[in-house]
């Protein structure tokens, strides 16, 4: 497999992620969902409404959210409205909870290396093509949080969620978190279930990573760390594999950073990289790149 192009800035501004995004050269087809994280209620973190306008503009799409599996303020469509509407969200964009009525859609997983099948919202169905906006920063149970997991874990419906954490055992978020499944199992889960998205928009997809506010937390944690290290720059590519791949070797290559050992222990102990190994396994993309500066 050639090696994939990610176009890479260190200048981090709204202006800065619409020009590296033209450069993609990519027409989404038809309705587009924008996918990205909204925020846990107290979290400080999260890339903000505004910081997103100008590509959102320029895409013109639906920004899209599903309910979580875990409590907060996101566990229920009607919570999770507030919430949108508080962050300020639903100002600017058009907002769609994908799974805010069921039935789910249920995508096959061939030949997964943890589950068989993937839960996602029915609303998914509306939408031709899809721009993943992701904060890169660290996470509590994935070790980091890139496009892999916005694929995967944000794509997914409650039950989904539920599906992916226990690699196949439950759907039922209510008891999840007692059959949560071994560690790397359930990073196996996230690939696949990200190849099921990947696969639904056959190319009509594009990815955005913004590595700013570089917590060991995630966006989806209403108590998070503050940023541990400095900012480091905005990346955009085809390809989810080498965006995520590119972002971590980033972080391993900012060694005057004083936050750089915390930020690599969260990642580290929690076998983060299995997740991108295990995409490129399965055929999500490949982590091998050419990072293309850009002033």
């Amino acid at each position: 497999m050639k090696k994939s192009k990610v176009y890479f800035t260190r200048t981090i501004s709204p202006e800065q992620v619409l020009k590296l995004y033209s450069m993609l050269n990519v027409k989404l087809a038809g309705n587009t969902a924008i996918k990205l994280h909204s925020g846990e209620a107290g979290n400080q973190n999260f890339l903000k409404p505004e910081f997103w306008k100008p590509v959102i503009d320029t895409v013109a799409g639906t920004v899209v959210e599903c309910n979580t599996a875990y409590g907060g303020a996101r566990n229920t469509t009607d919570k999770h409205k507030q919430l949108i509407h508080d962050h300020k969200w639903d100002k600017y964009f058009d907002v769609e909870i994908m799974d805010a009525d069921g039935p789910d859609t249920v995508l096959t997983i061939k030949n997964g290396r943890a589950i068989k099948k993937n839960y996602v919202g029915k609303y998914m169905s509306k939408y031709n093509s899809m721009l993943v906006l992701s904060h890169f920063k660290g996470h509590p149970m994935g070790g980091y949080g890139g496009a892999l997991k916005q694929l995967s874990i944000g794509c997914a419906s409650s039950a989904g969620k539920a599906n992916i954490h226990s690699a196949g055992k439950t759907d039922d978020q209510n008891i999840v978190w007692d059959n949560h499944a071994e560690q790397d199992k359930f990073l196996e889960a996230m690939a696949d279930a990200a190849k099921t998205v990947i696969d639904y928009f056959d190319g009509n997809i594009a990815y955005i990573n913004v590595m700013k506010n570089l917590s060991v937390d995630c966006d989806c944690c209403s108590v998070a760390e503050d940023p541990c290290m400095k900012d480091i720059g905005i990346l955009v590519s085809l390809d989810p594999v080498a965006i995520d791949q590119a972002c971590i070797d980033l972080v391993y290559a900012a060694t005057d950073d004083a936050g750089q050992k915390h930020f690599i222990e969260r990642v580290e102990s929690r076998h983060g990289i299995h997740t991108i190994e295990a995409a490129a396994e399965i055929g999500c993309g490949t982590r091998e790149y050419e990072l293309i500066k850009v002033d």
